[in-house]
């Protein structure tokens, strides 16, 4: 993987102290104050009469959409990097010194990734004519939080071997875990039998076989009473081989080899697709590294009923005509599992919560399968990225459609709202649709037709009170399954995609398609609007749901990441919805209906 240079570093800098004050200032984690006799012209004050200068417009949620490069008074010596303003912003924020440290710490490890990946940017015609799997290597991270690639714990070496946007190849170690300690589960007619056979080819199983019952002539166990999984390289080395150290001594845990097809993590890092079998399932596995918000680990219950869950929802699916014949509408599901505890740790009730989800695996079924001839898959994130010619990839796919901007942006709109829309509203079910999980389909033009949602095991919500479509959820998915009032369950779409998505996509189309950020909300109003009028039996409650309202709650992931405290060491993960501060106004309110 390229190195960053004098010059994307500097580039990469900039863009992330732009960024964080644009999303400090949103969450008002920073306020800025008007200069008073310059139009448009701020100021963020600190200590000592530090303060820094900037011209900004605003834009819808109250957003700050920064139009100079920021200016620190006085001068320091040195460069007046993100590094700078947050040294600065400290006292304000309340940070200690161990959090200031570990806060600059990812700030770095952000940087390098970004200033490495600027490097290797292209055109947007390119990033049109790359695969699914190819333009995962060439995102931007989350659009909300300032620190998103810190990927702590990564060496330099892991991180330019790990990483997306390092796009190499990655030859997943599989292992056998006795069954004292592993529990397999899978969709209905999914064995274990059947899972290693469509994963794994007859003389790489011969192989496996052949070290497992090698292993097993010097321990006693019986080679029948253990479960099969992938684990990352990393990980093996991280967490298998120290901290499963007992179990194999005691034989439990055996290596079994590598495997000998390779695999490229999206932009999740711990969901691996197979490069050289693609019909093969995605394979999601732990990491013992913390990237944004948490541990990037695998729950050991959740785990276990992800098959369930997605069988679930793959039935809610087959039995509504309007989900699988009318749209384009695929929930990717994790048909297969197995979850790992660990004795020792288990015992630890109160461990912080990343030493109760070391070892496991998911299987996910691949987006290219519910593609036809001629289509594409890009996740929604895509939607976001600008060339290195500094054209928007959206304006490329318009260009190639063939279509007015505002006719494909109908498509989009409706390729991917009444999906969420019908499972929201008739079945009280709330996906977590954010960019990387939400996956656009496109036709051989390059219009959208539909979308496929992934991550189910701990991001789909339910309602509190009974719903006739629950009474099929079994017991263990019932069990992890969170439950939220109608209003919070909303934040499914009103946070994930309008003020999480949207709210950087609508003034990326005012700049680069000339619609207006208010005629692109408009449009967005005028398909909730035709689905309410479409299944009214189903929207009676709307206003239960509040996606029209006024204002809804400002989530804020800065604040939780920056401001969490022991977040990281407590024992369990937050299990409510993400940190909110404040209400910011709803555009949707107030957009023109021409339903």
């Amino acid at each position: 993987m390229n190195r960053p240079t004098p010059a994307t570093w500097a580039q990469a800098g900039q863009r992330l102290l732009t960024k964080a004050i644009e999303e400090f200032a949103y969450e008002e984690l920073l306020t800025p104050h008007a200069v008073g006799d310059q139009p448009d012209t701020y100021r963020l004050t600190f200590h000592d009469g530090i303060h820094w200068t900037f011209t900004a417009t605003r834009g819808t949620f109250g957003t700050w959409h920064l139009t100079s490069t920021p200016t620190r008074h006085p001068q320091p010596d040195g460069e007046t990097g993100p590094e700078q303003l947050l040294l600065d912003a400290r006292p304000t924020l309340g940070w200690d010194g161990p959090t200031t440290a570990e806060i600059l710490r990812e700030l770095t490890a952000t940087r390098q990734a970004d200033a490495t990946a600027l490097t290797r940017r292209h055109t947007a015609a390119h990033l049109a004519d790359l695969d699914h799997l190819d333009l995962e290597a060439h995102q931007d991270g989350h659009p909300c939080m300032l620190l998103n690639k810190g990927r702590l714990g990564f060496s330099a070496h892991d991180a330019a071997t790990y990483t997306p946007e390092a796009a190499g190849d990655i030859r997943l170690i599989w292992a056998a875990i006795h069954t004292s300690l592993a529990t397999y589960s899978g969709t209905p007619g999914l064995d274990a039998d059947t899972l290693l056979t469509e994963e794994l080819d007859p003389h790489t199983r011969s192989q496996y076989t052949a070290a497992l019952e090698k292993a097993c002539t010097t321990t006693g166990h019986d080679p029948a009473d253990y479960t099969w999984l992938p684990v990352h390289p990393f990980h093996w080395d991280e967490a298998v081989e120290t901290l499963f150290a007992p179990y194999r001594a005691d034989g439990r845990i055996v290596r079994l080899g590598e495997s000998p097809d390779r695999y490229r993590p999206l932009q999740s890092i711990r969901t691996l697709a197979n490069l050289d079998h693609p019909h093969r399932r995605n394979v999601k596995v732990p990491l013992l590294i913390r990237n944004t918000l948490v541990w990037r680990g695998l729950s050991t219950e959740p785990t276990h009923a992800a098959p369930d869950i997605s069988h679930w929802l793959h039935t809610l699916r087959a039995g509504d005509p309007y989900l699988s014949e009318e749209l384009r509408f695929h929930p990717l599901g994790e048909v297969a599992a197995v979850s790992v505890h660990h004795p020792l740790y288990h015992a630890v009730h109160d461990a912080p919560y990343r030493y109760h989800e070391l070892l496991g695996a998911v299987w996910r079924e691949p987006v290219h399968t519910h593609l036809n001839d001629g289509e594409r898959a890009r996740t929604m994130a895509a939607l976001l990225t600008t060339g290195s010619d500094d054209r928007a990839l959206v304006t490329e796919l318009v260009h190639r459609s063939g279509r007015h901007p505002e006719d494909w942006l109908r498509h989009l709109l409706h390729a991917l709202l009444p999906g969420l829309l019908h499972h929201l509203y008739a079945y009280g079910v709330a996906f977590c649709p954010h960019g990387e999980n939400t996956v656009i389909l496109y036709d051989r033009t390059d219009t959208p037709i539909g979308i496929a949602v992934k991550d189910f095991a701990e991001d789909v919500n339910l309602l509190p009170e009974p719903h006739p479509a629950y009474a099929t959820l079994t017991q263990r998915a019932d069990k992890v399954l969170l439950r939220w009032p109608a209003g919070e369950l909303a934040h499914s779409l009103l946070s994930a995609v309008f003020a999480g998505h949207f709210r950087y996509f609508a003034p990326l189309l005012e700049h680069h398609l000339d619609i207006p950020e208010t005629r692109f909300w408009t449009l967005v109003r005028n398909e909730i609007e035709h689905y309410h009028q479409r299944f009214p039996q189903h929207t009676h409650n709307a206003d239960a749901y509040g996606l029209l309202a006024p204002d809804f709650d400002r989530v804020a992931l800065n604040r939780e990441q920056l401001l969490g405290g022991a977040f990281h060491d407590r024992a369990e993960r937050d299990e409510g919805f993400d940190v909110t501060h404040g209400r910011i106004p709803n555009p949707l309110a107030t957009a023109q209906d021409q339903a």
